[in-house]
């Protein structure tokens, strides 16, 4: 088992990513080269950022890959925003996944203090 499987954050910003490809799925055609990709990557950043972090040496190395993911969930926040005020979104379809995007945020927060915790020591 590598290192990110064990990790809730992990898990959870893989389901995203699913949830986020089939609900982008509904989006207009026109939308496949322009919206959709930009949700659809920032949504896999995280969960990969998260997985290549987990994988490397050092806790520094880690936070700054914890870092990029955080960014990334904030970059999909905005799109999955603008998306909605486009009416490519229900609101509650909108709700679901940002209610899932702040769990990720606050769960990348948590495991970046305790990874700083460790750097101080």
């Amino acid at each position: 088992m590598r290192p990110h499987e064990k990790l809730d954050l992990w898990k959870k910003s893989v389901d995203l990513s699913v949830a986020i490809y089939k609900i982008t799925e509904q989006f207009p055609r026109e939308e496949r080269f322009g919206l959709v990709s930009q949700i659809r990557r920032a949504s896999v950043s995280i969960a990969a950022n998260v997985a290549e972090g987990a994988a490397r040496r050092t806790s520094k190395e880690f936070l700054n890959f914890l870092s990029i993911a955080q960014g990334s969930a904030s970059e999909l926040e905005t799109e999955l925003l603008i998306a909605r005020r486009l009416e490519f979104l229900s609101s509650e379809d909108y709700a679901t996944l940002v209610d899932q995007i702040d769990e990720i945020a606050r769960m990348v927060t948590g495991l970046s203090n305790y990874l700083r915790t460790k750097l101080d020591r």
